[in-house]
């Protein structure tokens, strides 16, 4: 899978800078400061680039920003871009300034002056996913791998660092390129097979059909699968870097192909981006890609259940009651609340098997989580402190917003049945809350857990950051961080 952008890192003592063709980048402090590759692009341009940083237009920049300074006189590059960022910035900050310098490449190769400057590395990570662009199904597109060469002090250095950013890239780029995918092209067939497709990486993948999901008892995961053509899988990624033996961390996706809301159908206007409802389970391949190109010192399994919730003679109806794997009875209430249903399965199936230290699954879950967060952040929902603060502050590291929202058993009132143990949804009223309350009914006590609603931030309508409109890949690189601090031995 090729970046959509050639990255090199090479010595800043070399001056590739006088016969420059394209851009060239340099970076200014708060202070105004010039490092020596920025002085020597200041002379060329006969004192030019002094002349801007002092103006009120450099001023007024945010860490991360940057202008442009079109046809520089004394200079044969098209334009120097002057970065606003300090010595040390922040990871966030760093990538974006990568991502600003992405959205201003345009056909031009990019000379970036990195010099002493920290986090070159991010700075080429922000580039790398702002450059990002699906355009697989349009016509008559070629891709335009674009060129940038960082000089940097410690070019061997910086590039090591790089390859781990390389492999960040790649799992968010996979992640996006799941989600953004049409159904008919991303059948359940087409998924589990670029799951599958993975086991050149390292991983071991295994595919469960139909006759073992009927034989494990998934009837709830099943259920919702019923009215279509497509069959429901699930599918089991493992990646045995750490110790053997040592259990292992799990990670769970919703994998919904397509999501009509089955026979309580979704109102038209707005359907066609239900092709996104799979975005739990394309996070969770993210990270798994993630962890096998970096050759990640952990024990990690990613399980998802893909399906595809329609309309037809053979759907669940509304009232219609259906036992877990579990054991449990569910009274199915609302059949576009299906995402539990494939989660609940799973995600016991999960902890039957590998026993594992620790869970997240992942879904866009609820329209409600909208509502209560926006696309800013994913709601976050937990039996354990410890989980959901060491996710939390691994998704503020990488610049992911992450909000963790209450849960009591005070909410499990809005669950009671009349016909069955539970129903699956329990009204409209703190709808994001009574779905968490479903699925923590499928997890063991002794098991730390979180489940991460990302209804809000799989995919959105404008850009963002680091991601133009669509498909963002939220997820892979909190949970990546997760598992590389706490996690890898």
């Amino acid at each position: 899978m090729p970046l959509p952008i050639e990255i090199h890192f090479k010595d800043v003592d070399l001056d590739p800078v006088s016969d420059a063709g394209g851009k060239v980048v340099v970076f200014v402090g708060d202070d105004g400061r010039l490092d020596a590759g920025a002085r020597r692009v200041n002379r060329l341009m006969r004192k030019a680039l002094a002349r801007f940083i002092e103006s009120d237009a450099f001023a007024k920049l945010s860490p991360g920003d940057v202008r442009s300074l079109a046809y520089p006189a004394g200079m044969t590059a098209r334009a120097v871009l002057v970065v606003k960022l300090g010595k040390r910035p922040s990871v966030p900050e760093a990538r974006k300034a990568g991502a600003q310098l992405a959205k201003l490449i345009g056909e031009d190769d990019l000379l970036v002056l990195a010099g002493t400057i920290g986090r070159a590395d991010h700075i080429a990570l922000g580039l790398a996913l702002r450059a990002y662009d699906f355009d697989t199904h349009k016509t008559g597109v070629g891709k335009n791998i674009g060129k940038a060469v960082f000089m940097v002090s410690k070019p061997e250095e910086m590039a090591k660092s790089a390859k781990t950013m390389g492999a960040i890239a790649e799992g968010v780029f996979f992640t996006r390129d799941l989600t953004n995918e049409p159904a008919n092209v991303l059948t359940t067939d087409d998924f589990a097979a670029r799951l599958a497709a993975m086991q050149e990486l390292g991983l071991d993948v295994e595919i469960l059909d139909e006759p073992d999901l009927v034989k494990l008892g998934m009837r709830t995961l099943l259920s919702v699968g019923q009215g279509s053509d497509s069959p429901t899988k699930v599918v089991v990624m493992s990646w045995n870097g750490g110790k053997r033996g040592d259990a292992p961390f799990a990670l769970v996706g919703k994998g919904v192909v397509f999501d009509t809301g089955g026979i309580s159908l979704k109102q038209a206007a707005g359907m066609e981006a239900m092709t996104m409802d799979m975005g739990g389970a394309g996070v969770v391949a993210g990270v798994m890609r993630t962890l096998a190109l970096r050759k990640a010192k952990a024990n990690v399994v990613g399980l998802v259940g893909l399906v595809e919730n329609m309309p037809s003679g053979s759907a669940t109806r509304p009232g219609d009651v259906v036992k877990s794997m579990k054991g449990d009875t569910v009274e199915i209430i609302n059949t576009d609340a299906e995402g539990r249903l494939v989660l609940a399965d799973v995600m016991w199936y999960t902890q039957e098997r590998f026993k594992p230290v620790g869970m997240i699954n992942l879904a866009t879950l609820t329209g409600a989580i909208l509502v209560a967060l926006g696309h800013e952040n994913a709601g976050v929902f937990s039996n354990s402190d410890k989980l959901s603060a060491d996710f939390i502050k691994a998704a503020e590291a990488e610049g992911e917003g992450a909000w963790r929202l209450p849960m009591s058993p005070a909410y499990d009132a809005l669950l009671k049945s009349q016909t069955a143990d539970m129903k699956n949804v329990g009204g409209r009223n703190a709808g994001s809350i009574t779905a968490a309350q479903f699925l923590q009914r499928f997890v063991k006590e002794d098991v730390p857990w979180c489940h991460l609603d990302i209804a809000g931030v799989a995919s959105v309508k404008s850009e963002t950051a680091l991601a133009p409109a669509g498909a963002t890949g939220w997820g892979v690189m909190a949970l990546n961080r997760l598992i590389a601090d706490h996690y890898e031995g």
